[in-house]
């Protein structure tokens, strides 16, 4: 954004008062940031909307914008690309007012750096900023009944003020609610965070401190893009660590990014998506997982494997590779970590010391009755295998006597496909789900 003055339309203000709101969005990552940059880009005369941000500020996977880092999605999807060309926040625009549109193209980069995509999403952020409330958890949504009807939800909130660190509590209501509270860091069964031990997604915090020229020994879970990217940032951040990479693979499994399997995450590919019957729709998540699950990109596999056989022929290794194997037990003292490392094809235990545990073992999307209270869920439609019924519009299905709108960014991948909880169709879903609000309203 220009020092002097920001070019672009002002993205019209939520509402600042405690009056019924017709949009209340959960979370205020890409997806509701999309949701707010559609609706403002309706036109005059749109809903009250305004967001809750439990973060005190914008920010995306901050703990994993490493350095080197690229994008895994072309830069045209964006925020609203898809959805308007036009739109003045997309991330040309961006470029463009950051003065860097034409080192840009020189650049012949299709897929920018995490921490330039994080920048562009913050920018856009700062243009929606009277619309949403940070340091803001919602802790549960109740109904509102009218008769046998419920017209609204009451929405709890707790605000946490950015200097005193005291909670406010508030209710507001509003007549539809949009859950998009990101991804929750998964682990292991029985596995807890501690100082030594941690999740990917908290990285760059946990490493703040650690001398960099000290022989620490670093142990890292999983062969996914983030294992892979973990491994190699410590091993080369940390010159004198040694860094064991553990997992169940022979190795690490490339990403299938070739044109055709691309076409998974086409806005058009949600909609045979959502059309097909079941047994269709669990065959087309199994057969393109290795687009998006548990899979690296190429040129990081390549080269991980080239410091794996240098340190091999000059017998200086610092990357340790424990393939086909398991972490099946964890103990802590206090100068360090016990781990001991099942061999799956002998069953053989050894036991290694580390200093520090990372596990890059995913996420998982936040379920709707995380945050929805049993009243409103009884009234939710279920499928014929227990998950939430989705209409195509991202709305979860509910009976009659509910009367308002609970939307749902994220955990929709059984009903709308791979997309659901990634940038590739954000800015289309975006748009529908802003024109479901305006014809609802």
């Amino acid at each position: 954004m220009s020092p002097t003055r920001d070019p672009r339309p002002a993205v019209p203000a939520g509402a600042a008062d405690d009056a019924p709101l017709d949009v209340l969005g959960v979370g205020f990552g890409p997806s509701n940031l999309a949701l707010a940059l559609a609706l403002g880009e309706a036109g005059p005369g749109g809903p009250r909307a305004r967001f809750f941000e439990r973060s005190p500020r914008f920010s995306w996977h901050g703990g994993m914008l490493l350095k080197d880092a690229t994008m895994q999605v072309h830069f045209l999807k964006d925020l609203v690309t898809l959805r308007n060309p036009g739109s003045p926040y997309s991330f040309l625009g961006y470029l463009h007012d950051r003065g860097r549109l034409v080192d840009f193209i020189n650049h012949k980069a299709l897929f920018p750096s995490r921490v330039e995509f994080h920048d562009y999403l913050a920018w856009a952020a700062r243009a929606c900023a009277e619309q949403v409330s940070y340091g803001s958890e919602v802790l549960r949504i109740e109904p509102t009944w009218s008769g046998p009807e419920v017209h609204s939800f009451r929405v709890h909130l707790a605000h946490t003020g950015p200097d005193t660190g005291t909670v406010r509590h508030e209710v507001r209501t509003a007549r539809n609610v949009v859950l998009a509270p990101g991804l929750r860091p998964r682990l292991p069964d029985g596995a807890a965070e501690s100082e030594r031990v941690w999740h990917s997604g908290r990285l760059l915090t946990r490493l703040e401190g650690l001398p960099e020229d000290a022989p620490l020994r670093f142990t890292v879970v999983g062969a996914g893009q983030s294992g892979a990217e973990v491994t190699a940032y410590l091993h080369g951040r940390f010159p004198r660590a040694e860094v064991r990479a553990v997992f169940s693979a022979y190795g690490y499994h490339p990403a299938d990014d070739s044109p055709f399997a691309n076409r998974i995450f086409d806005p058009a590919a949600v909609d045979t998506f959502f059309g097909a019957p079941e047994p269709v729709r669990s065959m087309l998540v199994d057969r393109h997982a290795n687009t998006n699950y548990s899979v690296v990109d190429q040129e990081l596999i390549e080269e991980l494997y080239r410091i794996w056989y240098q340190e091999k022929v000059t017998d200086e290794r610092r990357l340790v590779i424990d393939n086909v194997s398991r972490l099946v037990d964890v103990r802590e003292g206090t100068d360090g970590l016990r781990l001991t490392v099942e061999s799956l094809p002998t069953r053989e235990r050894r036991e290694v010391g580390t200093d520090y545990l990372v596990y890059a073992t995913g996420y998982r999307p936040v379920a709707p009755d995380e945050l929805v209270d049993p009243e409103i869920m009884k009234l939710c439609r279920r499928d014929a295998d227990g998950g939430l019924r989705m209409t195509r519009d991202y709305r979860i299905a509910t009976e009659d006597a509910v009367r308002c709108g609970l939307y749902v960014q994220g955990a929709t991948e059984h009903s709308h496909g791979l997309s659901s909880t990634l940038l590739s169709n954000t800015a289309v879903r975006a748009g529908e789900i802003a024109a479901s609000l305006l014809r609802r309203r």
